[in-house]
């Protein structure tokens, strides 16, 4: 039984949680993070997506069983590998999906639960359809992520900037197509390119770095416009300050951040070869992680503690 329930948790895949993170956004950039009853409720909100992702990851697995049996890496998956029985794995993805939809209707909003279903109809269709459709597997990816943001913002609800949407959007495309570009790399390498994932054929590298280098310059513009317009008006710092910097646009000393850590990101691709698993670099990369947690330090401290 414990062999069982450990394969279960591997093929949830819970390293790929940090994408709900996301959630949060919306309220962290409006200031509204600590209001009472916000974060219950945005981590009530973070675990239904973490289900739902699960759900999604179990049927993937299910559909893919015989072509991950090829992929050095994704061979050692429980569905893959035998250790997690067919069976099991559809009672699981059931139970888990229809349990964890049927919480959200009965404790959420319409609008969340509308983007609950929009969300796994997005992450099925992706397995069944999508994902072998060059160009469009990507823009799928980005999809899921925007899902993610509105999801955090109607379960409030809160508003949140159509900047802040734009550079969600610009980040997924420059994942998703990095995770590409780094699966050639290593499948190339091992001579196994072609019969793991098919849109893989679909991409020459040419196209996947000119993809790459136009999502993170689409990433780095969108987040320089947020951090402009969306910059608190007034500071505690406005007292002090010379007429001149009396509207500082504070957010914006983020955006050199952002900048490296987009370009770290093509370091570890390019150089490393190690961008297939994105959530694995992000913690496993520690320049990369440390431009991200000073990049989330800067941001509270300028919106909770200077602008608030």
């Amino acid at each position: 039984m414990m062999r069982i329930i450990k394969a279960l948790v591997i093929s949830a895949r819970p390293q790929q949680w940090l994408k709900n993170l996301s959630i949060f956004a919306a309220a962290f950039f409006w200031g509204d993070l600590f209001n009472v009853g916000t974060l219950p409720r945005l981590i009530e909100a973070f675990f239904v997506f973490c289900f739902l992702s699960s759900t999604a990851y179990l049927i993937n697995d299910l559909k893919d069983r015989e072509r991950d049996k090829k992929h050095p890496v994704k061979k050692r998956r429980p569905i893959a590998s035998g250790e997690l029985s067919v069976r099991a794995a559809i009672v699981a993805a059931v139970v888990l999906g229809t349990g964890t939809l049927t919480y959200v209707f009965l404790n959420f909003n319409s609008y969340f639960f509308g983007i609950a279903l929009a969300f796994i109809a997005l992450q099925l269709s992706y397995s069944f359809l999508i994902r072998n459709v060059i160009i469009l597997d990507a823009l799928w990816v980005a999809a899921a992520f925007v899902l993610r943001v509105y999801a955090g913002a109607f379960v409030l609800p809160t508003p949140i900037s159509s900047w802040v949407i734009m550079s969600v959007i610009g980040l997924a495309l420059l994942l998703a197509f990095g995770k590409r570009r780094s699966e050639r790399t290593l499948l190339s390498s091992l001579r196994k390119r072609l019969a793991t994932r098919e849109t893989l054929r679909h991409y020459p590298d040419a196209l996947l770095d000119s993809a790459i280098s136009m999502s993170a310059s689409y990433t780095a513009l969108a987040y320089s416009i947020f951090a402009f317009q969306n910059s608190p008006g007034s500071t505690s710092l406005s007292d002090i300050l010379p007429a001149t910097l009396s509207s500082p646009k504070l957010i914006l000393l983020t955006v050199p951040l952002v900048i490296y850590g987009v370009v770290r990101y093509f370091y570890v691709i390019y150089e490393k070869k190690e961008g297939e698993s994105p959530e694995q670099v992000l913690i496993t990369d520690f320049p990369l992680l440390g431009t991200v947690a000073l990049w989330l330090i800067s941001l509270f401290l300028i919106i909770y503690v200077i602008g608030g």
